[in-house]
């Protein structure tokens, strides 16, 4: 669990950064404050849609071509991944505030979002474990709050002092009062 969350909240804020990145770069394509719902959108899409869309064209294009050459591959491999990042793009603009008007505000982004996940999958790791070491110290400051106000110290009644009493020798206190007496 807090794997996913840490992957979905590094991912979520590289892909805020890239959104803002193409509506600064694009004309066409206006980004704004919808950045923030519209990454939502793409993290999702790159956490569970694109995976699958990536297995399944692979899978169709290992099916089409028996023997490939080292070039060829690479550029089957690139135009496949631009596929799925101009689908992921589609339901980006479809599904949140980003708007995106031409040819080319439908062409251009999705190569930006390939470039900007390439340079995101080299410092992957990294922002995992920050983000990790972020989620583990925040987590910690909340269950020593949760834990001292769970454990705040209440005074003891005589019926809690006599049952900690009977749980350390197993006498009740009518028996105790009686070996008290014989000694």
């Amino acid at each position: 669990m807090k794997n996913g969350i840490v992957r979905f909240a590094a991912l979520y804020v590289f892909n805020v950064a890239v959104l803002l990145l193409i509506g600064l770069l694009f004309s066409g394509v206006r980004v704004g404050f919808n950045a923030l719902w519209a990454a939502v959108i793409l993290t999702l899409a790159a956490l569970f849609v694109k995976p699958v869309l990536g297995s399944a064209f692979r899978k169709s294009a290992a099916k089409s071509s028996a023997s490939r050459t080292k070039v060829g591959e690479k550029t089957v491999q690139y135009a496949l991944v631009y596929v799925v990042e101009l689908i992921v793009w589609v339901l980006t603009v479809w599904l949140s505030g980003v708007r995106a008007s031409g040819f080319w505000a439908f062409v251009l982004p999705p190569l930006i979002l390939l470039f900007g996940w390439m340079i995101y999958d080299q410092f992957d790791d990294t922002l995992r474990a920050k983000a990790g070491e972020v989620y583990d110290t925040v987590s910690a400051k909340i269950s020593k709050r949760s834990d001292a106000a769970a454990s705040a110290p209440t005074p003891d009644s005589p019926a809690t002092t006599e049952a900690r009493q009977e749980l350390n020798d197993g006498l009740t206190p009518e028996q105790r009062r009686m070996l008290d007496e014989l000694g």
